[in-house]
């Protein structure tokens, strides 16, 4: 039991670490291929689409299938498509093995998350957590990595060097003691209108829409701020900057204490949105070491209301679970993929300052929508 919860541990680490792995990259990989800021950014943008729209397109097309081959197939395409990114020389293929990646990222977490939640029923929430922690984890060290990689050798290299953990992964996946299906849902359009009826579950998706635009915003365009700031910063010296992204793992351990200080998820939510939007206007200072510390308290901020919210949203509803998460990681992955695009385009046209402003706009209309609607969950 413990040895297939150690190797899906360590197949999501490496899959959410190909999948951040390009952002502290994108000023270097910008420069490589002679593009934009705003086509650099689309490399983690496509992953996150997809991630948003995977629950509804496998949904139809794979409602039943073995979870174990499904996980070594995927895996195998990722394998290849890191090899040849390494190789890629131009833009444009760059671009498709990335969305080729995008295809399979989401069909191998599914699978990964299917095992998890059935290789032992007993402990299920426990399990869970484990799989969020370790999503965080893969978030961090993929990033750390691969900017410590791209500096002390090349950008090549790191796409190397996931190929070679992708082809452990694949070893540890053969010796995987589990041989159940993964059940995609396929998702109903009376099943989703009912659920959107609720407006409980409407202000939710909201909020975390505009949580998860936010941040992965600030963080897609840091390294771009970085480099104006300064050229003199590595991409190994970008990469420090998002160990903030650590501080999800300690939030997501310890939630449960954090909603009992503050008297209620909505009451919890409410706090950190603001305390999240208060760090925003500080994020315009130019001295790195304040930015590096002032993005601890961001993520914070982001994962404390990403935690919560997800346990709220799975407490409001007895049944349909599974359609009712569904439709949280598609809110929320649309949120990281339109915010990992659209800001670039106001950071390349009006700068840092200005695309801030816009995300502290945005969080105080979701302030007050949360105030207006707080006695909806009353009842929670």
């Amino acid at each position: 039991m413990k040895g297939n919860l150690l190797i899906i541990i360590y197949c999501i680490i490496i899959v959410l670490s190909v999948m951040y792995a390009t952002q502290p990259l994108q000023p270097l990989l910008a420069n490589e291929f002679g593009i934009s800021i705003i086509q650099a950014s689309q490399f983690t943008a496509v992953i996150m689409l997809f991630l948003a729209i995977s629950p509804i397109i496998y949904g139809y097309i794979l409602e039943k299938v073995c979870a174990k081959k499904m996980l070594i197939r995927a895996s195998f395409i990722l394998l290849i498509t890191n090899i040849f990114l390494g190789l890629a020389k131009s833009y444009e293929l760059f671009l498709f093995l990335r969305i080729c990646e995008a295809l399979v990222i989401p069909a191998i977490l599914t699978s990964l998350m299917s095992i998890l939640a059935n290789i032992d029923k007993k402990n299920i929430k426990f399990n869970m957590s484990i799989y969020v922690a370790a999503t965080v984890f893969g978030g961090l060290v993929g990033r750390i990595f691969s900017g410590f990689i791209a500096t002390n050798f090349s950008y090549e290299y790191v796409f190397y060097s996931l190929s070679v953990a992708i082809l452990i992964s694949l070893f540890f996946i053969n010796k995987l003691d589990y041989e159940g299906e993964a059940t995609m849902v396929k998702p109903k359009i009376k099943d989703i209108s009912l659920i959107l009826k609720d407006k409980r579950f409407v202000l939710i998706y909201f909020i975390m829409f505009c949580m998860f635009f936010v941040f992965a915003g600030v963080l897609n365009v840091l390294p771009f701020r970085v480099k104006d700031i300064s050229e003199s910063f590595s991409e190994f010296q970008i990469s420090l900057l998002y160990l903030g992204y650590g501080m999800g793992i300690i939030v997501s351990l310890g939630s449960k204490r954090i909603v009992n200080y503050f008297k209620g998820e909505i009451n919890t939510i409410f706090i950190f949105i603001a305390f999240f939007l208060f760090i925003t206007i500080f994020l315009t200072n130019e001295d790195i070491v304040y930015l590096f510390l002032l993005l601890f308290l961001f993520c914070i901020g982001m994962f404390t209301v990403h935690t919560v919210s997800t346990g709220l949203a799975n407490s409001m509803k007895s049944s349909q679970k599974s359609l009712t998460s569904g439709m949280y990681l598609t809110f929320y992955y649309l949120g990281g993929a339109t915010g990992s695009f659209f800001p670039s385009i106001i950071y390349e046209h009006f700068g840092w300052n200005i695309m801030l402003y816009g995300f502290v706009f945005i969080l105080f209309i979701v302030i007050f929508f949360i105030y207006g609607n707080r006695n909806l969950f009353l009842k929670v």
